[in-house]
């Protein structure tokens, strides 16, 4: 049985003719460039979110970078994040000349460890980036706690988080990238919401923030032809918006599925003593974009999933502070031991809506041949 990592192809036969009237909809009107389901979506993205702006943008990426442009993450100024996790999520402190500034991670969530930020903070400290990665947000409370108590700004990276909520101190849960002062997403297609080409949005309850953020988007145009900024181009595409606003309808209900997929590992898996399963910390709601496990002889595992047709990824194979490009920050191997550690053992398996349960079945199947071996 073949078992790809991730296919769309299913979810669009599902609902093809949605897809292809929205499509076709744009095409026949040739409002390509922030059109109104641009706007239209925005405001549903408020709505399902919960935060008072949203703003789309060509990608997470750019996201992630016009919030840290707006943020003053700049000019030498130092941003605390996490090594263990996609470049985007520091190159967007890098491309503005800040300097990122990694604490190790929580061997359980692979997220940031919250305990090991105020040490790291000094006069030149202006900013915290959190991760919410894979199935798990970061400690939101305590982040915002020692945000208020430094005078830090908060950027929230959402990208893999769409749909997860955090309840904290709080009597109601939170949706990711609406506690900080900016949150980020992206919908890369793989993601929960996930388009057939890239997009991203931002998204925040400030009504300054807001203003820039729509404005950094158009070159930092305020009105046509005038500039107040140097801004960007990046302007999230109408036909994605239009895409995306078809799947957040049903975005419910394929949390429910991965949910129920993710159940089904967990069950099948858990008497495989060669691998460790996911731990979620703190009261929040899960979204399994992914699902991750730590695997003895993990590149032993992968070939042999491989050769079986079992699709699967590795997020991530080498953290950030050891890649070439991250150099001049001047860390080393065995600065932060606990993501070096997980980076050599993590996997992920397939899991998106439309897998069936015969092929998670098949995965777990292979996964415990291969350590019968």
């Amino acid at each position: 049985m073949k078992v790809n990592f991730y296919t769309s192809q299913r979810e669009y036969h599902e609902k093809k003719n949605e897809f292809d009237s929205a499509i076709q909809n744009i095409i026949e009107k040739g409002n390509f460039i922030l059109g109104e389901q641009v706007s239209k979506f925005e405001k549903e993205i408020q709505e399902y979110t919960g935060a008072k702006y949203a703003i789309g943008v060509a990608s997470g990426t750019d996201a992630l970078i016009i919030a840290s442009d707006i943020l003053g993450f700049k000019d030498g100024k130092e941003v605390i994040t996490s090594p263990f996790t996609f470049l985007a999520s520091a190159s967007c402190i890098t491309r503005h000349k800040g300097k990122p500034v990694f604490v190790d991670i929580d061997e359980e969530t692979f997220g940031i460890d919250v305990s090991k930020i105020e040490e790291k903070i000094n006069e030149d400290t202006v900013g915290i980036l959190p991760i919410h990665l894979f199935d798990q947000m970061a400690e939101m409370d305590k982040i915002m706690d020692l945000a208020k108590r430094y005078n830090l700004k908060v950027l929230e990276d959402a990208a893999e988080a769409f749909g997860m909520r955090w309840k904290g101190n709080g009597n109601c849960y939170s949706h990711s990238g609406t506690i900080g002062d900016f949150g980020v997403y992206s919908f890369f297609p793989t993601k929960t919401l996930g388009g057939y080409g890239d997009g991203g949005m931002i998204v925040t309850n400030d009504d300054n923030l807001a203003r820039l953020a729509k404005s950094f988007r158009v070159h930092g145009a305020t009105q046509k032809y005038h500039y107040d900024f140097i801004g960007y181009n990046s302007r999230l595409d109408t036909i994605q918006a239009a895409i995306l606003s078809v799947k957040l309808k049903y975005i419910d209900e394929a949390i429910k599925k991965r949910q129920k997929i993710a159940q089904m590992y967990m069950e099948r898996l858990a008497d495989c003593e060669y691998i460790k399963l996911p731990i979620a910390k703190g009261d929040q709601k899960q979204v399994f974009y992914v699902f991750n496990i730590l695997a003895e002889d993990r590149d032993g595992l992968a070939e042999y999933l491989k050769k079986n047709e079992v699709g699967y990824s590795i997020y991530y194979p080498m953290p950030l502070h050891l890649q070439k490009s991250f150099e001049y920050l001047g860390y080393k191997k065995g600065d932060f031991p606990i993501a070096e550690r997980v980076s050599q053992k993590i996997i992920a398996l397939p899991i998106y809506p439309e897998m069936t349960m015969e092929e998670v079945e098949f995965v777990c199947k292979t996964i415990k041949e291969f350590y019968r071996k």
